[in-house]
Order: structure tokens, then C-alpha cells, then sequence
């Protein structure tokens, strides 16, 4: 009954939705009135309202599945099993350095490079490739924002992050 695309639409930010529900309901309880609910129903709307902030910026960095493969987050270790392109392994976030994104043969990979000079590319369009939204959250200094906005461009190389 509802058309796939909008059906994808709606799925890739339910997350977003619920918290935009939670922020309604928390403006409803707020306008009940009294001493305890305002007060109550205000903190509802403001846990709502940053609930969707990181529920939209997360739906925006996940990407529908294009290409083999699957990624795995274990244990503060990032991995990419690789579906027989040459691509794959495993690195620690501790030990990662580097973040950029390249635009190779129309598709976006992320390299993640260790301080020992080791490297890991991961396509964005793989399977379980929204783990690392918060994976990349973890590290210190970046900018998720800048992260997620650098999808959307079609530039050959970006180097978005570097451990400080």
C-alpha cells in the first residue's frame, strides 16, 4: 500500500520518528499543567529533541546496502570482512590515526589507517556499515557532523579525522 521508496524512507529514520514522538508526548505532558508536569514534560521534550539530533545525523550516515560484505564492531576493534574484492581486516580504535573517505569507481570507502602504517578499507554501502557512526563517535575530537556531511560530496579523497 505505501510505495517502496517512502516505505524505505520511513524505515531508514524510524529512530528519528520515535524520538520526535517522545518530544510530543513531552510537550502533551507539559501542557497538562500543575507543579510536577511542566517541569516533567519539558525534560521529556529536551531528551526528545537531542534523541533526534543524533537519531537524524546517524540517518543520514547509514546508506542502503550496495555492496558485499560485512562490517563488524567487536570489542573496540572495527572489521570488514571482505566478500573476495582484496578488502578486509580488522583495527583497533585505540590504535586508529586516520580517518578519510575515498570515492573510488563510484562508490565511497572509508579508510581507516593505524598508527603502524596499517590500512583498512571499508565500503560506506556495506552491511552493518552504520556500527560506525558510533564507533567513530568514541574518538576524541571529531566532528560527526563534518563526517556525515562529507557523504553527500563527491570528492576523490577527504581526510575527515586525525588523532590529535
Amino acid at each position: 500500500m505505501i510505495r517502496p521508496e517512502l516505505a524505505a524512507r520511513l524505515t531508514r529514520h524510524r529512530e528519528t520518528l520515535a524520538a520526535a514522538g517522545l518530544g510530543v508526548f513531552g510537550l502533551w505532558v507539559a501542557a497538562q499543567g500543575g507543579y510536577l508536569l511542566p517541569p516533567l514534560g519539558l525534560g521529556l521534550a529536551a531528551l526528545g529533541a537531542a534523541w533526534g539530533l543524533m537519531a537524524w545525523r546517524r540517518a543520514r550516515f547509514s546508506r542502503p546496502v550496495a555492496t558485499p560484505g560485512l562490517v563488524d564492531l567487536d570489542e573496540g576493534r572495527v572489521g570488514y570482512y571482505g566478500a573476495g574484492q582484496g578488502l578486509g581486516g580488522y583495527i583497533a580504535l585505540e590504535d586508529l590515526s586516520e580517518i578519510r573517505l575515498l570515492h573510488l569507481r563510484g562508490a565511497h570507502y572509508w579508510r581507516l589507517k593505524s598508527a603502524t602504517g596499517e590500512a583498512v578499507l571499508i565500503p560506506v554501502a556495506a552491511t552493518g556499515s552504520e556500527k560506525l557512526y558510533d564507533a567513530f563517535a568514541s574518538l576524541p575530537g571529531i566532528d560527526m557532523g563534518a563526517l556525515t556531511a562529507a557523504l553527500d560530496r563527491r570528492v576523490a579523497a577527504q581526510s575527515l579525522w586525525r588523532r590529535p
